[in-house]
């Protein structure tokens, strides 16, 4: 029976049957909301894959092949946790490749070109990978973190300034090239690194000799394939079958993590084989709307021939020039904030005025930043209505209060013991900050960061008031050109009257923009998970 006791640990009358209805009433609340989720979730995949024309074989065959076997290792995985960690890595590892792969191809095929982003790469990317290599050859150099801040204030100007120079020389020696030299190139000494030195696994030397000569290889083959260019290979070559070479690599090499592979296995197994049923049988399967031709063509007034092109590659362009702006001004500011700020004095006050206002513009509504990037990058700074870098700068300042205040949440849960061991060890304040602070924040400050990118991709109303288009037939072609996005384009297809533009083309536009992003937060998650049990 419960009964209230009364303790002498300043608690005063502890009451077990309150703490009891306390616990059932946040598990009633847990399960309604994910029920509440489901049901809706269900029902837009319901519509968006047009689950309705299917025969009632077709589902028993789906559960048969399909979805028996996956229940089947998911409860493997609870006797065999290893396993499911080494299933769960090479999905997350190959959905992150193809989205880091169509991000890429997006951003240095559609948006910027080869030219622009040789020009950056030399003045920027290049300088601040050599001097973080020098950094870390070379502990004592403490000017390294200074000079990298330089190249990254002063190299674009400079890039923009050169950028008649790269345009010629890639002009001379082809995108395909370009991107042989800063993509597949720099990725293979990454390659090596990971094999020989990270994960021990064999020659790094040899492993990335074969990265960069199936590159070279694999040219004749490649031209004869109708939707794969030498550039877009040498892009996915980097992002996608080169990692996901190495944790395969890595899984096989480890007899425990082998397991892992059924999982994959079995779903692609158990889809192949539903398919040639499905065929053989003439059975009726569904008509989804989300198809391949779906995601690969530009919007229609007729349903069947709808799609959602322009507007996927809208999105991605300026979600991942929101992931760049918010990463480097939001971790900046938040370790400025925690680590350089003082404590007392004027700047006490001026940088406990800024923290008390970063909190308040966290909560500020999304219009009020559609306005002001309306006010700022439209009118005062004139970088276009309704173009990619105004949609990017907008929501770029519509999550930064979210990022800082996640970011510093991290940084101030390092221990200062942590930092006091280091400035005893001898070192600076920056390599404290490098070697200590960051690498423990990391996971928490990911969390924050994929968080709040998630919240900008689905945003409508600041795009609206800095003018993106509802509808795009065309892909930008620059980071200046007009753009649509995902949000803005389904919310244009819902107000059409026709019931398969409400009950399927939105649904599949829905169902296209939860996929993006829940590839982002299964790679955030692999990358937390992956510096938490560094730490430990």
């Amino acid at each position: 029976m419960a009964t209230d006791t009364t303790t002498e640990s300043g608690f005063g009358t502890v009451s077990r049957t309150k703490g009891i209805v306390f616990e059932y009433l946040t598990l009633a609340s847990s399960v309604a909301g994910i029920l509440a989720l489901s049901v809706l979730l269900g029902y837009v995949f319901w519509d968006a894959f047009g689950m309705e024309s299917a025969e009632i074989a077709w589902y028993g065959a789906f559960a048969l092949l399909v979805v028996v076997p996956v229940l089947a290792f998911v409860a493997y995985t609870q006797r065999n946790p290893v396993a499911g960690e080494a299933a769960l890595e090479l999905f997350s590892t190959t959905m992150g490749g193809i989205l880091g792969g169509l991000g890429t191809v997006t951003i240095l095929e559609v948006v910027t070109g080869a030219d622009i982003w040789f020009g950056y790469f030399v003045t920027v990317v290049a300088p601040l990978c050599a001097l973080y290599l020098y950094g870390r050859s070379q502990p004592n150099a403490s000017w390294v973190g200074l000079a990298m801040l330089g190249f990254l204030v002063l190299g674009p100007p400079i890039g923009t300034a050169l950028l008649p120079i790269t345009t010629t020389i890639v002009a001379l020696i082809g995108g395909p090239f370009v991107y042989l030299f800063t993509l597949t190139i720099p990725g293979a000494l990454v390659l090596r690194y990971v094999v020989e030195d990270y994960l021990e696994l064999g020659d790094g030397d040899l492993t990335a000799g074969v990265m960069v000569a199936v590159a070279l290889l694999a040219v004749p083959l490649v031209d004869r394939l109708p939707l794969v260019s030498r550039s877009v290979w040498a892009i996915f070559l980097t992002t996608l079958f080169a990692p996901l070479a190495v944790v395969v690599w890595k899984n096989l090499a480890d007899r425990e993590r082998r397991a892992g592979f059924a999982g994959p296995g079995v779903f692609a197994a158990g889809i192949g084989v539903l398919l040639v049923v499905t065929d053989r049988t003439a059975l009726n399967g569904p008509t989804p709307w989300f198809d391949w031709q779906y995601v690969t063509t530009s919007p229609s007034r007729f349903a069947d021939q709808a799609g959602l092109y322009p507007a996927i590659i809208g999105s991605v362009g300026i979600i991942v020039l929101v992931a760049l702006i918010t990463m480097l001004l939001g971790v900046g500011a938040a370790v400025f904030l925690e680590e350089y700020a003082p404590d007392s004095g004027l700047g006490g006050a001026v940088a406990r005025f800024i923290r008390i206002n970063i909190s308040n513009l966290a909560g500020v509504p999304s219009v009020v930043y559609g306005l002001l990037g309306l006010a700022v990058f439209v009118n005062l700074a004139n970088l276009g209505v309704g173009t990619v870098i105004t949609a990017a700068f907008t929501l770029s300042l519509l999550i930064l209060p979210i990022v800082i205040i996640s970011a510093r949440e991290a940084i101030r849960a390092v221990p200062d013991s942590l930092r006091q061991a280091s400035y005893g060890m001898g070192a600076t304040r920056w390599q404290t900050i490098r070697n200590v602070v960051l690498p423990r924040a990391i996971p928490g400050i990911l969390t924050g960061t994929i968080l709040a990118l998630g919240r900008a991709i689905g945003e409508t109303a600041p795009l609206i008031m800095i003018g993106v288009a509802t509808t795009a037939f065309s892909p930008p072609e620059g980071i200046f050109s007009k753009t649509s996005a995902m949000p803005m384009q389904i919310f244009a297809w819902s107000s059409f009257p026709s019931q398969e533009f409400q009950h399927g083309v939105v649904a599949a536009g829905v169902v296209t923009l939860l996929v993006v992003l829940l590839t982002m937060n299964s790679i955030a998650i692999l990358l937390r998970n992956k510096f938490e049990q560094e730490e430990l």
